[in-house]
């Protein structure tokens, strides 16, 4: 399908649905705080710790300890997503991109996104960024009372999602 086509059916119209911010710490309890502390200078929303629910003792990992960060942005995604892709310079790469339509890329250095200077309480910290990608419809999945799959002609493919990104002035390769 080319974008000629998706933008004749609004139905057919691809939106952000909300990007997702992570960041994993492990054990280290000071990387976790450092990581909510960015997210709060990122974003209005407040962040929550995700905690762990299987004991690995090989990492030292018991259920109920705090290993990471994260944070849903669903306002103004559109414009926290342009400012993280100038960190990582327009530029993804096809591997990227999940079957379902959705992407996903680290940002190394947080000094990168405009608007965050260097702070050296937090030194050089790292993120992740998951972007979720939708169609009108698709609350059909989601709603409570006689909720039901999404059609296949419906999804969004791989390719569909590169050419929504391509039309943001993303460079794909």
């Amino acid at each position: 399908m080319t974008n000629t086509q998706l933008s004749l059916h609004p139905m057919k119209k691809i939106r952000i649905a909300k990007v997702t911010l992570n960041v994993g710490a492990g054990k280290n309890e000071e990387l976790l705080k450092k990581g909510l502390i960015l997210f709060q200078k990122l974003v209005p929303q407040t962040p929550v710790k995700t905690f762990t629910k299987k004991r690995i003792p090989g990492w030292g990992l018991r259920p109920g300890l705090a290993i990471g960060g994260k944070v849903t942005v669903r306002k103004n995604a559109e414009a926290l997503l342009r400012r993280l892709l100038v960190a990582k310079e327009n530029i993804l790469n096809a591997s990227n991109f999940d079957t379902e339509g959705n992407f996903s890329f680290g940002v190394p250095e947080y000094i990168d996104i405009q608007g965050l200077d260097y702070d050296p309480e937090l030194k050089i910290l790292g993120l992740e960024v998951a972007v979720t990608l939708e169609r009108p419809g698709f609350r059909l999945k989601r709603r409570k009372v006689r909720s039901s799959p999404v059609g296949k002609s419906h999804r969004i493919t791989k390719d569909e999602s590169i050419a929504f990104v391509r039309l943001m002035g993303v460079e794909v390769q």
